[in-house]
């Protein structure tokens, strides 16, 4: 079925994908850039960790899986579909995972999602890496709101939102499935003109 939109996109196509993925600076030698093969191991290794395995239940068990979402994350970006960066220090060092997913264009809204290795957790790398990817993604992109959710038990993921001017907007609640069950997950957002 064909949609007709009664009023123009938010946002035209082409704004992610006539350009290479760029790299974004963070502060304080952080960097957001496009995953590289070299960063398999460092990912595939936060899904082991307890805390992670917590939040996230999508997650790959081999390197070879790891391979094959650097390639969907290629595609979505050459397809506007996501924008995924490994977050890293200016010597290379991975320290997590920035992205944004459900991209659309119509309305000019994008989720964000994100995890941080065991060894950069408290450092405020989350919350950097979050404030100048979303400060890309409206000021830059053209996005006007962008949105993210996390388990109403996850406290951390929430000064990390708040921090990086996420308000927090409500629960929804039985939402979301982890791996203890069902969880009410906090929905923040983070429109333009936003500080």
């Amino acid at each position: 079925m064909i949609r007709t939109l009664s009023t123009p996109p938010a946002m035209s196509s082409g704004c992610l994908s006539d350009a290479p993925q760029p790299v974004l600076p963070a502060g304080d030698s952080l960097l957001l850039r496009p995953w590289e093969r070299a960063d398999a191991a460092a990912f595939l290794s936060v899904y082991q960790d307890e805390e992670t395995r917590r939040w996230h239940t999508h997650r790959p068990s081999t390197e070879a899986q790891v391979a094959e979402w650097f390639a969907a994350y290629r595609q979505d970006w050459e397809r506007e579909k996501g924008c995924h960066f490994a977050v890293v220090r200016d010597d290379g060092e991975v320290l997590g995972r920035m992205a944004l997913r459900g991209l659309d264009f119509d309305d000019g809204v994008a989720n964000a999602a994100y995890w941080v290795l065991p060894a950069a957790r408290g450092a405020g790398v989350a919350t950097r890496a979050l404030a100048a990817l979303s400060a890309w993604a409206l000021d830059d992109i053209g996005f006007h709101r962008l949105e993210l959710d996390h388990s109403t038990r996850n406290t951390a993921s929430c000064r990390v939102a708040t921090k990086a001017g996420y308000r927090l907007e409500g629960t929804k609640r039985n939402a979301a499935v982890h791996d203890d069950g069902r969880h009410d997950m906090h929905l923040h957002a983070r429109v333009r003109g936003d500080r």
